[in-house]
């Protein structure tokens, strides 16, 4: 099993851009599919974005299309989520995830591997 560290977070204003990246270890992250999600203070954990394990498929939370894009790099280890024209609502703790899997999974409860999470926070 990978283990996932998260990095990137940060204060922005609203209207502006980070992107957070997941760093894998070990030597299998390529058979991971991965995924991100993001937890509010007093809400539960949701989805934002997955990618399958070659990256050629991708699927996005309704909030986030067209302002977020998930990207992985295999040679690095390393999953990405650029996250531009940010809003205070996008304000979360982010998490990166992962399972062994061809496809892209949108539930949570379909990884069994987690970050830590990094703090996002949008001010208006």
């Amino acid at each position: 099993q990978v283990q996932l560290v998260e990095s990137g977070g940060g204060l922005v204003q609203a209207g502006g851009s980070l992107r957070l990246s997941c760093v894998a270890s070990g030597r299998t992250f390529s058979s991971y599919a991965m995924g991100w999600f993001r937890q509010a203070p007093g809400k539960e954990r949701e989805f934002v974005a997955a990618i399958s394990w070659s990256g050629g498929s991708t699927y996005y939370a309704d909030s986030v299309k067209g302002r977020f894009t998930i990207s992985r790099d295999n040679a690095k280890n390393t999953l990405y989520l650029q996250m531009n024209k940010l809003k205070p609502e996008d304000t979360a703790v982010y998490y990166c995830a992962g399972r062994v899997g061809s496809g892209y999974y949108t539930s949570s409860h379909s990884y069994d591997a987690w970050g830590q999470g990094t703090q996002v926070t949008v001010s208006s």
